[in-house]
C-alpha cells in the first residue's frame, strides 16, 4: 500500500515523500519585490517537505494585485531566489516556484504608471485587494486584445526561464482563484469573442497556448499547473458547466505530459464540497484522464492524506496552513506529533514573528 511517506518522481524531481508546501502569500517580499534573507530561513526551514511550491510569483510588473509579493522578471528577483533555492537544496529539499498573474485582482496603485489591472474582461469583481492604503477595492480592468495574449504568452514563457536560473526544479502555472487565467476560463468572466472566448475550446486556449510555451521552454516534465473547478474565491461565479469546462483544460494539457496538475478541491481555504454546488464535482474523472502526478489540495487532515494516497485518489497532498506554523511538518505528520498553533493575525506582512519563529518538536522539548 502506497504510504504519504513514500518518495515519488514527479516529471524528473525525485522527492523524498508526498507531502507537498502549497504556495502561501506572506506579503513579505523586500524593496524591489525580491524574497528577502527572512524568506531564505523560512523555506530552509520547510525543506523537509517533498516538495515545496513557492508563494504565487508574479511573471511581470503588470501581473501584481497585493502589495510585498515578489516577482520573477527582473535579474534583481533572479538573484534573490537563487539564494532561497540553494537553502533548500542544501538541506536535501526540492522547491518549484508558481507563477502568477492576478487579472483584474489588482488596483491601480500597484501597477507601472497606474495602470489599469487587465483581464478577460472590462468588468471589476466586488473584491478588495491590500495596497499601502490598507484593503481597498480592485480597479476597474481593461479586456486585453487578442494581439496583446502572444506577449503575455511570452512573459510566462520568460518567468518559467528565469525560474530555472533561479534554480528551481520547476514551475507551477497558477490557473486557481480566479486569477488572470481562471477569469479567461470561466463564462462567469470571460465575455469575449473571437479565438479566446465563446466556446469552451477557445477559453481554455489561453491556458494551453501558455502551458505548451512554458513546456517547450523548460520542460513538461518541470511543469505543473493548479486549478480549482469549484471555488468563488475574489466573487467569481463559478462556470456554467465547471465539469464540461475542466475535463476539456485537462483534454487539452494531457498531450503536453507536463509533470503535475495541483487541484484545489471545492472553496478555497473553505468546504470541500460546497453546500451551494448543484451538482457535486466529479474530480475522479478527472484525475483517470490525466497522466501525471495528482496533488489534492483543501484541509486535508492526517488521517485524510493517508488515506487519500493509500487508496489512489491522489498521488501527493499540499498542506497549507499547517506548514506555516510547522516547520517541521513532515515530522509531526509521521509521528502523529501536536501541531503549533497557528498566529492568523501575523499571517501577511511583518518580520519574523509569526513567520520563521515557529518552534520545531525538537525546540519544544523540555
Amino acid at each position: 500500500m502506497t504510504s504519504l511517506f513514500d518518495p515519488i518522481t514527479v516529471g524528473n524531481i525525485s522527492l523524498s515523500n508526498r507531502i507537498v508546501m502549497a504556495p502561501l502569500t506572506r506579503n513579505r517580499a523586500i524593496e524591489g519585490l525580491l524574497p528577502g534573507p527572512l524568506s531564505v530561513e523560512y523555506y530552509r526551514q520547510r525543506a523537509s517537505a517533498g516538495l515545496i511550491i513557492a508563494e504565487a510569483t508574479q511573471i511581470s510588473a503588470m501581473g501584481q494585485g497585493y502589495i510585498d509579493t515578489p516577482g520573477i522578471h527582473t535579474q534583481a528577483q533572479v538573484t534573490a531566489w537563487r539564494k532561497v533555492t540553494d537553502a533548500v537544496h542544501a538541506e536535501g529539499g526540492r522547491m518549484v516556484l508558481q507563477l502568477w498573474h492576478v487579472g483584474r485582482i489588482s488596483h491601480s496603485s500597484l501597477l507601472p504608471g497606474g495602470a489599469a489591472p487587465v483581464s478577460s474582461t472590462s468588468r471589476r469583481p466586488n473584491a478588495k485587494t491590500f495596497t499601502r492604503d490598507g484593503f481597498v477595492d480592485v480597479s476597474a480592468p481593461r479586456a486585453l486584445r487578442d494581439d496583446e495574449l502572444p506577449g503575455l504568452i511570452d512573459d510566462y514563457r520568460q518567468a518559467a526561464r528565469h525560474a530555472i536560473d533561479a534554480g528551481f526544479d520547476g514551475v507551477e502555472i497558477h490557473a486557481a482563484n480566479n486569477y488572470l487565467l481562471e477569469q479567461f476560463l470561466r463564462d462567469s468572466v470571460n465575455d469575449r469573442s473571437g479565438p479566446y472566448g465563446g466556446s469552451i475550446a477557445n477559453r481554455a486556449r489561453l491556458l494551453a497556448e501558455i502551458m505548451q510555451s512554458v513546456s517547450t521552454e523548460i520542460g513538461a516534465n518541470r511543469t505543473g499547473v493548479r486549478l480549482s473547478p469549484m471555488t468563488t474565491f475574489n466573487d467569481t461565479p463559478r462556470d456554467s458547466n465547471p465539469q464540461a469546462l475542466y475535463t476539456e483544460v485537462i483534454e487539452q494539457l494531457t498531450p503536453l505530459g507536463i509533470a503535475y496538475l495541483h487541484m484545489i478541491e471545492g472553496e478555497t481555504g473553505g468546504a470541500r464540497e460546497p453546500e451551494d454546488a448543484t451538482v457535486p464535482f466529479d474530480y475522479a474523472a478527472l484525475r483517470k484522464r490525466f497522466s501525471g502526478a495528482w496533488i489534492a489540495n483543501n484541509g486535508y487532515t492526517r488521517d485524510g492524506a493517508i488515506e487519500a494516497v493509500a487508496s489512489g485518489k491522489a498521488d501527493l497532498i499540499a498542506f497549507g496552513r499547517p506548514f506555516i506554523s510547522n516547520p517541521d511538518l513532515v515530522r509531526r505528520l509521521r509521528e502523529n506529533a501536536p501541531l503549533n498553533d497557528l498566529q492568523a493575525d501575523k499571517l501577511y506582512g511583518g518580520g519574523a514573528e509569526g513567520y520563521t519563529d515557529y518552534p520545531t518538536l525538537d525546540a519544544q522539548k523540555p
